[in-house]
């Protein structure tokens, strides 16, 4: 892997929540995964040393599904020219609670 892939899969998780914020979408979190495979069924992890080449990032975006639908439109082609394995999924939730914070002053 280059530098430049490593760069790129470093800022993509963040690209894309910021750009679904930019979108008005309800909610995201980025995560770092500690240890997972895929297809591949390579398993990587952070302790082999792959701190932030290889490990999974989660992004998670809550909204309704027609915005996350519009939303994926708008980056599926970024995403399916990834050279990495990736998964991409829609689930249906239920909210029990959504509220703003205080924010400090």
């Amino acid at each position: 892997m280059s530098s430049t892939d490593k760069l790129n899969h470093n800022l993509l998780g963040e690209s894309l929540l910021l750009l679904a914020h930019q979108n008005g979408l309800a909610g995201a979190t980025l995560s770092r995964g500690i240890m997972g495979y895929g297809s591949s069924s390579v398993i990587h992890s952070y302790k082999f040393w792959e701190v932030s080449e290889k490990v999974p990032l989660i992004l998670e975006i809550v909204d309704n599904t027609a915005k996350l639908l519009q939303f994926w439109e708008l980056i599926k082609p970024q995403i399916e020219g990834l050279p990495n394995g990736t998964l991409a999924t829609i689930e249906k939730i239920d909210v029990l609670l959504y509220k703003a914070g205080k924010s400090k002053s």
